[in-house]
């Protein structure tokens, strides 16, 4: 099994943003995280993150056919983008939304997600927690099918 991880922008920033929200580990200690615990369920990972919405819908398109499924924090771009939700729509990959913080009980314009309508879950306020449970959902979804 393939999972494409996709980290939207600042998220690169982890560790040295906002720390009292994000938590004083960096984006490589997320990286880490996920891969190791993608192993131990014989998945192979590719984590992308980019500051660029059409990088990040390139990279979905990229997907296509290669892929089987995928884990996006669109990061700021979850309440603008509906680019990044017509190119998940249009490449059919099952996906999960991730989020480290609870925007839910953020600023009122985070509670507002493009592509929360096309995701088969969202996970939020977990920490990294979240995208290690998003693996673990993936793949029993994508196992179950």
């Amino acid at each position: 099994m393939k999972f494409l991880v996709i980290n939207g922008p600042n998220l690169n920033m982890l560790g040295i943003r906002e720390p009292d929200i994000y938590g004083k580990n960096t984006y490589a200690d997320l990286i880490r995280l996920i891969t190791e615990h993608a192993e131990k369920l014989n998945v192979d990972v590719e984590c992308f993150q980019s500051n660029h919405e059409g990088s990040i819908v390139d990279k979905i398109q990229k997907a296509y056919g290669k892929k089987d499924g995928i884990i996006i924090n669109p990061g700021a771009y979850t309440h603008t983008s509906i680019a990044i939700l017509d190119a998940l729509k249009s490449v059919g990959i099952p996906a999960i939304e991730v989020h480290i913080s609870d925007v839910d009980s953020r600023e009122e314009f985070r509670k507002i997600s493009y592509i929360t309508s096309y995701c088969i879950e969202r996970i939020t306020g977990m920490g990294f927690a979240g995208y290690l449970k998003a693996v673990d959902d993936l793949f029993k979804f994508i196992s179950s099918k």
